[in-house]
C-alpha cells in the first residue's frame, strides 16, 4: 500500500468527433508528465467531445481506443481513466475504463444520462458502481452528471471500513454551470469522508458550448488542495493516506449516517 497517491489530471481542450487527433494529441501530453504518477485521469468522451453522434463514432471493447489506453497505462506504469462511446450488444454506452499497466481493464458505465442533451435518448445508463483498489486506495471513478446525484456516491461502511477513499470525476462540465461544480465537489467531498478528484475539459464545442476547466482535487474537509485553473494544463495531485484516515478517526460522521439499500450497488 502507497501512503500516498499522486495523480495527473489532463485538463485539456478536444477535437470534436476526431479520434485519431484527440489519441494523438493526448499522448504528446501523457509524455509531458514527469515525476512519480499512479493515476492519470482524462475527461469524459476523451476520443471525441460530448457528441449524441454515438453510431459512427462508438467502438467495441478491445478496439482502438482501448488498446491505446493499455499501452499508455503499460508504458507510464500507471492506472488509465477515462471515458469514451463503447458500442455493446446494439446499446451505446458512455463507457470509463479503469485500466491498470498488466492490462486489467474493468468498466463504469455513466449511470445519470445527461436528458437536456438527450443523452438518454441514445445511450443506456449503467447499472453498477464500480469501487476497486490501486495501490491500497480505494477508488469510485463517476462520470460528470452524477455528480448531482449523491445517492448513487454516498460512501457507506463496508464492515468496519468506509468503501472507499478517493471519489474521481471525468467530466465535460460547461462554464454556464461551474459554480455548481465547485460547489458539489466539495459537497461530495465532505458528505463522503473522501478525497474528491476531478478533471474537467476546456475550450469551445461544436455546439458552441464552453467549458473552462476548473479540474480539482479536494480533501474530506472541503479544502482545495490547489488553485484551479481554466486554460489546458496537466495538474499534479498527491493525496495523503494518513491524513484521510486521521481525519476520519477524529470525525467518524460515517458512523452516524442512515442506513440503507442502494439497489444496482
Amino acid at each position: 500500500m502507497k501512503d500516498s497517491l499522486t495523480l495527473k489530471l489532463i485538463q485539456t481542450d478536444l477535437y470534436w468527433e476526431s479520434k485519431d487527433a484527440n489519441l494523438g494529441m493526448l499522448e504528446e501530453k501523457i509524455w509531458q508528465v514527469e515525476g512519480d504518477c499512479d493515476v492519470i485521469v482524462l475527461p469524459e468522451m476523451f476520443t471525441t467531445g460530448f457528441t449524441m453522434n454515438a453510431p459512427p463514432h462508438s467502438e467495441l471493447m478491445n478496439m482502438k481506443t482501448m488498446k491505446w489506453m493499455k499501452q499508455m497505462a503499460l508504458q507510464t506504469g500507471a492506472l488509465m481513466l477515462g471515458s469514451f462511446i463503447v458500442r455493446e450488444n446494439s446499446h451505446y454506452y458512455n463507457r470509463l475504463l479503469w485500466v491498470e499497466p498488466d492490462g486489467q481493464v474493468l468498466i463504469y458505465d455513466k449511470k445519470h444520462l445527461f436528458s437536456m442533451a438527450g443523452e438518454h435518448e441514445i445511450f443506456s445508463p449503467g447499472q453498477q458502481l464500480l469501487v476497486a483498489e490501486w495501490k491500497g486506495w480505494k477508488i469510485c471513478p463517476l462520470i460528470c452528471y452524477d455528480l448531482r446525484f449523491p445517492v448513487w456516491s454516498r460512501n457507506r461502511l463496508n464492515g468496519d471500513e468506509l468503501l472507499y477513499d478517493v471519489l474521481i470525476y471525468v467530466a465535460n462540465w460547461p462554464a454556464a454551470r461551474i459554480q455548481a461544480w465547485d460547489i458539489l465537489l466539495k459537497a461530495r467531498a465532505i458528505e463522503n469522508l473522501c478525497y474528491t478528484v476531478a478533471v474537467n475539459r476546456t475550450g469551445t464545442d461544436e455546439n458552441g458550448i464552453l467549458y473552462n476547466g476548473h479540474s480539482a482535487a479536494i480533501d474530506p474537509k472541503g479544502n482545495l488542495l490547489g488553485p484551479v485553473s481554466e486554460t489546458p494544463e496537466i495538474i499534479s495531485v498527491i493525496l495523503q493516506k494518513d491524513e484521510l484516515l486521521r481525519y476520519r478517526q477524529k470525525f467518524p460522521a460515517h458512523r452516524d449516517a442512515d442506513d440503507f439499500f442502494l439497489k444496482g450497488s
